[in-house]
């Protein structure tokens, strides 16, 4: 009878001998990041596939970050755990869309987030992440910001960054912006020692009430570092489990039981085995001019960001 242990086992004796660079977002499973070359955000795994040795990369995430990677290393191959795992989020505004409402804000820098399609970064001026989005707007020349498609990451960076004449269009991630303000209330009363720390994809409403507000990696950073030994996660729930794993001695406490992406628990442990073994999983292919050109708002994230 397989175990979990053997299972790791295997995938860990295959990925050497086929030369595979195991990518795991921080949403996956602890025992997927225990197979993992490296965890992360999509912005620090798409810097770690480029900076890998091996050939082939497999993402154990979403399609958008599985995207990224292979716009970033255009000359491996790159592949999705499982092909059906997609983001709501980048699929609330296409290309098109984009492009007819940028005539509706002549002169406008467009910055969005990176969680969107290649497509859509093509007609993009910058690309932006939760942990570099303030630092980027505030660099750029522009005054006049068309952000998309998060406006409850873009109210918060507006309200960082004042100078600045933001618009925003209705987007968000459902998992995150359907934490209710009263809950973060509640929560906040049943564990009055404990720090609230929330992602800003939160409503504005919940943001106002935390003690931190950052990026997956920065929540994590924060309550490891903390001095404080209780803390209450506003952001993907798996972040509990694993601040559990690498904090023992503290407690954590998930803001609200529904704040799970879906998307990102349709990958198992046994589809890394399968893509591993090379009878699961989807190639990412992206055409030429697409990765050119989605390219161009990465680096100048990249630059902007460094």
């Amino acid at each position: 009878m397989n175990t979990v242990r053997s299972i790791q086992d295997e995938i860990l004796k295959l990925k050497k001998e086929k030369d595979i660079c195991i990518l795991a977002h921080a949403y996956q499973s602890q025992d997927i990041w225990e197979v993992a070359d490296f965890v992360g955000d999509s912005y620090g795994l798409s810097l770690q596939a480029a900076k890998a040795a091996q050939k082939n990369v497999l993402l154990c995430g979403v399609r958008f970050m599985a995207e990224t990677v292979k716009i970033l290393s255009p000359h491996k191959n790159i592949f999705l755990s499982h092909p059906q795992a997609g983001c709501p989020m980048a699929q609330q505004i296409s290309a098109s869309q984009l492009t007819e409402l940028k005539k509706q804000y002549p002169g406008y820098t467009v910055a969005a987030y990176i969680n969107t399609t290649a497509e859509l970064k093509t007609v993009c001026d910058v690309c932006v992440t939760s942990s570099s989005a303030v630092k980027i707007i505030r660099s750029l020349d522009s005054r006049n910001i068309l952000f998309v498609p998060d406006c409850n990451l873009g109210a918060w960076i507006a309200g960082q960054v004042p100078d600045k004449n933001i618009r925003l269009v209705s987007g968000g991630c459902p998992a995150h912006a359907g934490i209710s303000p009263q809950r973060a209330e509640q929560m906040k009363k049943r564990y009055p020692d404990a720090k609230l720390l929330v992602h800003p994809e939160c409503l504005p409403e919940v943001s106002a009430q935390a003690d931190y507000t950052g990026s997956t990696t920065e929540i994590m950073d924060y309550a490891k570092n903390s001095p404080d030994t209780a803390f209450i996660i506003g952001t993907e729930n798996s972040i509990v489990e694993h601040l559990q794993f690498a904090c023992p001695e503290k407690q954590f406490y998930a803001l609200s039981e529904d704040c799970v992406c879906s998307n990102m628990k349709l990958t198992t442990l046994m589809d890394v085995w399968h893509c591993v073994h090379g009878t699961g999983g989807e190639q990412i292919t992206l055409a030429d001019s697409v990765i050119a050109q989605a390219r161009r708002c990465i680096d100048t994230m990249l630059t902007l960001g460094s």
